[in-house]
């Protein structure tokens, strides 16, 4: 609630069981049920199964789906719910390319790369290596309020993921670090 307060347009719900972020189908519905109206929410998976995802979305009113695995194009349609597909920078991939297998994604999000992880590696990886994309572009990726000034003005995203850049501890977000971020990034609100 403290994120809506300070101005955050969406929030990520984890549903990946071994984030620390995690939440459970109760917890979610809890947290959406408080939220003001215009606030999207996002449910964030990676490599889960259908059957799983189906009864999620039966209990979850999600707005927006994110996939962090290895899902295709055709996996993360199947829910008929608009969806952001996660791209990790890892040298020598084409990003572009792999953009283009998800034409009907709303947008594409850019994250690091680290052997392993699915995403929040804490790390941020070199903007000036972002491709034009098709889709929108939402930056992630240890970002900070120390960067994300410096992060926009470099990718003119258009929006910017953080987690772990504004925690206090993994899964414990810091109020004082949410309000230095968005307030850094809602400086460039309309100018990416």
């Amino acid at each position: 609630m403290a994120a809506v307060r300070l101005g955050a347009d969406a929030l990520g719900l984890v549903f990946y069981p071994l984030s620390p972020r995690a939440v459970t189908a109760e917890q979610a519905r809890t947290i959406i049920a408080a939220l003001p109206p215009f606030v999207t929410t996002v449910g964030l998976f990676v490599n889960e199964t259908q059957t799983t995802i189906r009864t999620l979305l039966s209990q979850v009113p999600l707005d927006l789906l994110q996939f962090h695995g290895d899902e295709s194009e055709a996996d993360c349609r199947r829910y008929n719910r608009p969806y952001i597909k996660a791209l990790r920078m890892k040298d020598g991939v084409d990003i572009e390319y792999q953009a283009r297998q998800y034409p009907t994604a709303a947008g594409i999000l850019l994250d690091s790369y680290q052997p392993g992880l699915p995403g929040g590696t804490g790390q941020a990886f070199d903007w000036t290596r972002i491709p034009v994309l098709e889709q929108p572009l939402i930056l992630a990726g240890g970002l900070s309020p120390a960067n994300v000034r410096a992060a926009i003005q470099s990718a003119h995203p258009y929006a910017v993921d953080v987690s772990g850049g504004v925690e206090a501890a993994k899964g414990i977000k810091d109020h004082l670090k949410m309000a230095a971020f968005i307030n850094e990034a809602g400086s460039f609100a309309g100018n990416g």
